[in-house]
């Protein structure tokens, strides 16, 4: 298979470098810190033809009339620019053009950067996330983090603050890739649930795919979060120092090769670092949380190095460290170690209509739990990727195609209740190819596209189809629809049925037999498999008010899961079940000049059946409600307001009916009169058939700016996490009947400064 893919993409390199049309391409930056400008409008006066910039500021337009022309470019918050080039004809002609930041908003700019990204990209189950919009959130410890605002979003379910995890449309977290640069995460959430391992401050854009994902994606079978840095200032040194009762953060930025408009060259650097401060400063200021402090603690780097060159090309080289401590009065240690580092370029070459972005980088991650009285459990996973993607331009359609070359070195060693053990050593490589089409047919935009996916220690081959598109019904509503065929390789130590659990291990898809109870037999080499279909209805009300209603469906038709329950050494280590997502999330967002409101709805149902029965997962949330505002004051909107509401109908829980004396042994030489075991539970036979109670919080923060000069401001933010302290119920020690709740009221004051 891999000689006729090589093969395939000799003939496509060829048929794309030997094309000979008239093309205008190049390149939109910000004019103060060389950083690119993302979805700006870029079109041809006197003509229809227009385009819009990708992640790295590119546009490539065709069939460009020759001779000289006039090309306006506009973005929201850019004043608009106007460059007369000289097209050249059955040429590609290159051209960077630099925005300048505007004090004031032209209504004609909002409408042309705004409205033709919704006509001509299908954003079928995407939402993009800027920066802006996670800093409007009221965050907790008075630190924006995408940990907190991820759950604003329809389809998503966070199940806490201590230990929580993230949910996307019925997915667990094994089955969501977030990725940093086109780079896996294996734990992207540290032990505290409302921080991430990812700075703010350093975020360019974040594209959450929580449904019907298309080609590019692959090795998951729920959701794709896609993580973009920005490149370090490429014009002068900078930064941000900010220091909360939660975290200490700082982000330099600089040129190492000062950027030139009439040079070729330019180089930047942009380094993070955030440390937690929570295991020093609770004691004192949150000590009704816990008398003995909050136990959490965390420390997270991450640097990347840009080299631009002066027909768009770039280089970019990132590393990162992260680490996670938690300590329960010296009866639980639980840490985990993620680092890894790689290399991204894109490369435009000279005289042809085409690009090609290629990443390669390695990650490492251990994790380790020891608990009193118990074995330890750890697990170690060593991850390599290599991908290429092609892009190929047309008048009405654009072509990519890729090659991707991944595997994993995974090692866990897991002891149950029981005191089995589980031991595994896997070695696995994948390899994928991909094609997608997008074909603008007056108002439809179809993307249809294939992914093949070789899972070789399987000997597994997954022909996955997709398709995404989108109708323009009338400039203000439009129709959209997605699905596709999904597969992964990569399972969790973490089961369905945990209220919390901090030891989040992974491995890989086992070559050994495998259990399905509903068909009473062994299986051998499963590979986890789902089905996606999804529709939507995106309406503009106004300029200023969007509606985006969107129908999903998820069939889980073979996912694995570890045998928690083993008895004996000769039972086997894992077990099928199948499982299915469906509901409907409602989204409203109004923007206008000071005011942000963004308000969500989501009616959902999620379910797994193991073989034996069919029961609701622990974060089947039926409805959840989010409701985030923000307004600006002052001439200057140096003062900020937000305030986010947040209900939620109760988790699914086992109800205990009572309890039983469970012998430590059954020797023949045990009194089973006079000996004394360990309380054993009795359960309900169905599983998960009571619901906790509701769940609903309120927060509020401000946000004061002082600037000082053009470059030079101090940001004062005091916010009030909980601010009615409303006992939201985590769970219940079933023994001791000890409630556990989420984090009660916490107030904060935090402080950053740029510069």
């Amino acid at each position: 298979m891999t000689k006729h893919l090589y093969v395939l993409l000799f003939l496509l390199i060829s048929f794309t470098a030997f094309s000979q049309k008239t093309v205008l391409r190049g390149n939109v930056y910000d004019a103060e810190d060389g950083n690119s400008v993302i979805s700006a409008s870029v079109s041809i006066v006197g003509t229809k033809i227009i385009d819009l910039t990708d992640n790295n500021g590119y546009f490539n337009i065709t069939d460009v009339p020759s001779g000289l022309q006039k090309i306006m470019v506009t973005y929201i918050g850019y004043d608009t620019v106007y460059v007369e080039v000289y097209i050249n004809a059955n040429q590609t002609n290159y051209k960077k053009v630099y925005l300048h930041p505007s004090n004031h908003v032209l209504q004609e700019v909002q409408v042309t950067a705004g409205s033709i990204e919704k006509r001509t990209v299908v954003k079928a189950g995407v939402i993009t996330v800027s920066p802006k919009q996670i800093k409007q959130l009221p965050s907790i410890g008075g630190d924006a983090d995408i940990a907190q605002y991820l759950p604003v979003l329809p389809g998503i379910v966070s199940t806490g603050d201590q230990g929580g995890q993230i949910y996307i449309r019925g997915g667990a977290p094994v089955q969501n890739k977030i990725m940093i640069d086109g780079m896996t995460i294996f734990n992207p959430f540290h032990s505290i649930g409302i921080f991430s391992v990812f700075e703010t401050e350093a975020i360019k854009t974040i594209d959450v795919n929580s449904a019907g994902f298309n080609v590019e994606y692959g090795g998951r079978v729920s959701a794709i979060v896609d993580i973009k840095t920005k490149d370090g200032n490429k014009k002068r040194f900078g930064g941000v120092v900010g220091v909360s009762p939660f975290n200490a953060k700082a982000m330099l930025e600089g040129p190492l090769v000062k950027l030139n408009e009439n040079k070729a060259f330019s180089s930047s650097y942009l380094l993070t670092y955030k440390r937690s401060l929570l295991d020093l400063t609770s004691k004192t200021l949150y000590s009704y949380v816990n008398k003995d402090g909050l136990p959490f603690a965390f420390e997270d780097f991450y640097g990347k190095v840009n080299l631009g060159f002066d027909n768009g090309s770039k280089i970019d080289v990132f590393g990162f460290k992260f680490k996670d401590r938690v300590d329960y009065n010296a009866n639980t240690n639980f840490m985990w170690d993620n680092a890894g580092g790689g290399i991204n370029f894109v490369l435009n070459p000279v005289g042809s209509n085409f690009n090609i972005a290629v990443n390669a980088n390695l990650t490492s991650y251990s994790i380790e739990l020891n608990e009193k009285d118990q074995n330890p459990r750890t697990s170690s996973l060593n991850n390599y990727f290599v991908g290429a993607n092609f892009t190929n331009y047309y008048t009405k359609s654009e072509i990519q195609f890729g090659i991707e070359v991944g595997g994993n070195a995974t090692n866990l060693d897991y002891t149950n209740y029981l005191k089995n053990t589980i031991s595994q050593i896997d070695n696995t490589t994948e390899l994928a190819f991909y094609f997608k089409d997008k074909l603008l047919l007056g108002k439809l935009v179809l993307e249809p596209g294939i992914r093949l996916h070789y899972y070789a220690s399987l000997g597994q081959f997954s022909p996955e189809p997709r398709i995404g598109m989108k109708y323009n019904v009338t400039k203000q509503l439009r129709l959209k629809a997605a699905a596709g065929l999904y597969s992964q390789n990569i399972l969790s130590t973490v089961d369905d049925r945990d209220v919390v659990n901090l030891f989040s291990g992974f491995l890989s898809g086992p070559e050994e037999s495998i259990y399905d109870y509903g068909k009473n037999q062994l299986l051998n080499s499963v590979l986890q498999k789902a089905y996606h279909a999804l529709f939507g209805i995106e309406y503009d009300v106004n300029q200023y008010l969007e509606l985006n209603l969107e129908p999903y469906y998820k069939d889980f038709t073979a996912l694995l899961n570890l045998n928690r329950g083993k008895l004996l050494p000769s039972d086997p280590n894992y077990l099928l079940e199948t499982g299915k997502a469906y509901g409907i999330d409602l989204a409203a967002k109004y923007s206008r000049g000071r005011y942000y409101i963004w308000g969500t709805y989501s009616y959902g149902h999620v379910t797994r059946n193991d073989g034996r029965q069919e029961y609701p997962t622990i974060y089947d949330r039926t409805h959840n409600i989010n409701l985030l505002g923000s307004v600006a004051f002052g001439k200057d909107r140096s003062f900020e307001l937000s305030a986010r509401f947040n209900f939620g109908s109760g988790f699914p829980f086992t109800r205990a009916i009572g309890f039983f004396d469970q012998l430590p042994g059954t020797d023949l030489s045990t009194d089973f009169v006079s000996a004394n075991g360990q309380i054993g539970i009795l359960y309900e036979s169905k599983r998960n058939q009571g619901r906790l109670p509701d769940y609903a919080r309120f927060d509020l923060s401000a946000k004061k700016t002082f600037k000082f000069s053009e470059h030079v401001r101090l940001e004062v933010n005091a916010s009030i996490s909980n601010v009615t302290n409303r006992a939201n119920i985590f769970y219940v020690n079933r023994l001791t009947y000890e409630r556990i709740d989420q984090l009660p009221i916490l107030p904060s004051l935090g402080v950053n400064f740029y510069f």
